[in-house]
């Protein structure tokens, strides 16, 4: 049975998230709070959210980023009775109107991971947009082929099955790497995706969680993975472009 809720990683994002909730609320889907030690003032926010209706908090006693929150989150939703899940950000980036269309999507076809791929408005730093287009390129190698459009945009609807075995059996990184390497990963399981596209906006004096030396180098390191780790899997990747 298709049963869906939202999970939300939260660090610090306080204010922007009272907004994301009751956006959420309006469309009457249960949401999993994830507070990845955040500080006291969004702490004290979150514990107000999670007295609504449906709204419920997975607290991490210290900050452990934001893969680790995701993981809590959907492990969270799998003990809880949900099927399925949407990732999305608490810092309100994600266009909110797009929430049921994606939810429509994994309904349709709940074996399917539902994942979006952005839609920049002029906001987006082009340091950042340079980026992504570098690990594009890299997630391309590592699974042998386009069909993954954007590996670094969290929002996305996962059935929740596969991805909590994919995290009981496979070390995934635990910060901003962990979105690029778990969809790698459920590729080379053979996990059936599709894609959709979601305007995004970067607030004015947003709060960006992303390290720019430390997070690079998770991430770097990560495609150095992810490459070796492609090597042995390439003539089953091959295979399946094949037949």
């Amino acid at each position: 049975m298709f049963k869906v809720c939202v999970v939300i990683p939260v660090y610090n994002h306080g204010q922007p998230l009272i907004a994301v909730v009751a956006h959420l609320q309006t469309l009457q889907l249960p949401c999993i709070l994830v507070d990845d030690g955040s500080q006291a003032d969004t702490a004290l926010i979150i514990d107000e959210l999670a007295q609504q209706n449906a709204v419920s908090c997975v607290r991490l006693a210290s900050n452990q980023g934001k893969g680790a929150a995701v993981m809590a989150g959907l492990r969270e939703a799998l003990r809880l009775g949900f099927s399925h899940a949407l990732q999305m950000d608490a810092d309100g980036q994600h266009d909110l109107q797009a929430v049921p269309r994606f939810i429509e999507a994994a309904q349709s076809a709940p074996e399917q991971l539902v994942c979006a791929y952005p839609e920049y408005d002029a906001s987006v730093p082009k340091g950042r947009l340079y980026a992504r287009y570098l690990t594009h390129f890299w997630v391309w190698v590592h699974t042998l082929s386009l069909s993954i459009r954007d590996s670094m945009c969290g929002f996305r609807v996962y059935p929740l099955v596969p991805a909590v075995q994919l995290f009981d059996q496979v070390k995934l990184g635990t910060r901003m790497d962990f979105d690029i390497q778990v969809l790698v990963h459920l590729y080379w399981r053979g996990q059936p995706m599709q894609w959709l596209p979601i305007k995004v906006i970067y607030p004015e004096e947003g709060l960006s969680n992303f390290r720019a030396v430390a997070d690079n180098l998770l991430i770097s390191q990560m495609h150095t993975k992810l490459f070796f780790g492609m090597l042995w899997r390439a003539p089953t990747l091959l295979a399946r472009r094949l037949f």
